[in-house]
């Protein structure tokens, strides 16, 4: 299922589906007030600097991001970056949650005349472990699963806001990667403050033995996630190489999407083009730390475990592939852990590359572009191929590498 562009129609009805949340949730005093704080960067701050550094400032002197996006999407990201640096995540928690993103799919699919969404899915909830099923087949058992991990800096976030992108992501391995059943599960783990590391870490763990019950084999499962997500799932990674009842029960692969790689870096610095911000993030990451770990500890931290042998027992049989934008803030980390898995020989490749053939470790580093790109251009973009490029180089990297 391949929707058209985010039209300025969605963009209303996203905001008539939030704003009754927001005084739920969050109730309109606080609601009111935040609104009133963002009229000066609405009204002023944001028109201005959006027509000096689009209209006035040199080619050579404007941010890459701004040199290549089109007013809609130079537009939107300025509002993204404003929202992680300025709202507090009480109320950015409700832009991604399920009562906002569900209706909000909901309406995208219907706009595209589908009363019901043609790739079935349904949640999950088995205890403690909560998300998101989607097959192209319910009554055949998967021949290819993807273990999904979302993003949102541990604090926001939910799978329900990805839905499009999941749906569009399994359509994509049966009519081009070749799968004849692709199935995902997207977890949804408990976000900070309400619990702190290591119970995330234990969730994506329950999720991946429920992943591994849908399978014949492991080599058939694919891990991946972005941002906090994508830090998870490489955390995972690690656990499971020492954990001795899955040990022996890999992944076949790992697709790692802008992930964050170490949660307190001086590397995490702000740029130009992102809309990260590097306070935000070493508040996030703090609470996600919690009191009891350390930001240094290889499970918390992915990019900070240096133990070569260790990562060499973690990489996935057919290897990895790492996507991210070049102007995001966790660009420099992303790049290290890079070297150090070529550096490991992991997934089998001490090259890596592209040339990596079955294992090693494969990147695609996209120029000018920002956090998360698959998914934000997936919203952002227009024409189909830019909109779908992400997923289309997942996919056939997938479809390279784990034949089943």
């Amino acid at each position: 299922m391949i929707l058209n562009q985010i039209a300025w129609v969605d963009c209303i009805a996203f905001l008539v589906f939030l704003a009754p949340q927001l005084l739920i949730q969050v109730g309109f005093l606080e609601t009111a007030r935040c609104g009133i704080k963002a009229l000066p960067f609405l009204l002023i701050q944001m028109p201005y600097q959006f027509l000096r550094e689009r209209y006035f400032t040199p080619y050579s002197k404007k941010p890459p991001f701004v040199r290549t996006a089109s007013p809609f999407q130079d537009i939107v990201i300025r509002c993204v970056r404003y929202a992680f640096a300025s709202i507090p995540a009480t109320i950015g928690k409700v832009f991604f949650s399920k009562p906002v993103a569900l209706p909000f799919a909901k309406f995208r699919m219907l706009r595209h005349g589908y009363l019901r969404s043609p790739i079935y899915w349904r949640e999950v909830h088995r205890g403690d472990l909560n998300g998101l099923y989607i097959i192209a087949d319910e009554t055949r058992r998967p021949d290819i699963v993807v273990y999904y991990c979302h993003g949102g800096g541990f604090s926001m976030g939910s799978a329900f806001f990805y839905l499009e992108f999941l749906l569009a992501w399994v359509h994509l391995l049966k009519t081009e990667g070749g799968y004849e059943n692709p199935a995902l599960f997207a977890l949804d783990y408990t976000l900070v403050p309400e619990a702190t590391y290591p119970t995330q870490l234990q969730q994506t763990l329950t999720g991946y033995k429920y992943v591994l019950s849908l399978v014949d084999s492991a080599s058939s499962v694919v891990v991946s996630g972005d941002s906090a997500g994508a830090t998870l799932m490489l955390s995972l990674l690690l656990c499971l190489s020492d954990y001795t009842p899955l040990r022996n029960r890999m992944p076949g692969l790992a697709v790692i999407i802008s992930p964050w790689a170490a949660i307190i870096s001086p590397k995490n610095k702000n740029t130009a083009s992102d809309y990260l911000n590097a306070e935000s993030l070493h508040l996030y990451g703090s609470q996600y730390v919690g009191t009891k770990a350390s930001a240094d500890d290889a499970l918390v931290s992915p990019g900070r475990c240096k133990d070569l042998s260790w990562w060499r027992r973690a990489s996935p049989t057919a290897g990895w592939f790492f996507v991210y934008g070049a102007e995001e803030v966790f660009a420099p980390e992303t790049r290290d852990l890079i070297d150090l898995l070529r550096k490991a020989g992991a997934g089998g490749d001490t090259k890596g590359g592209k040339d990596a053939g079955v294992g090693g470790v494969e990147v695609h580093e996209e120029p000018n572009w920002v956090h998360a790109w698959p998914v934000v251009k997936l919203f952002l973009c227009n024409g189909s191929e830019e909109r779908m490029s992400g997923l289309r180089s997942i996919v056939r990297v997938t479809r390279e590498r784990v034949r089943v």
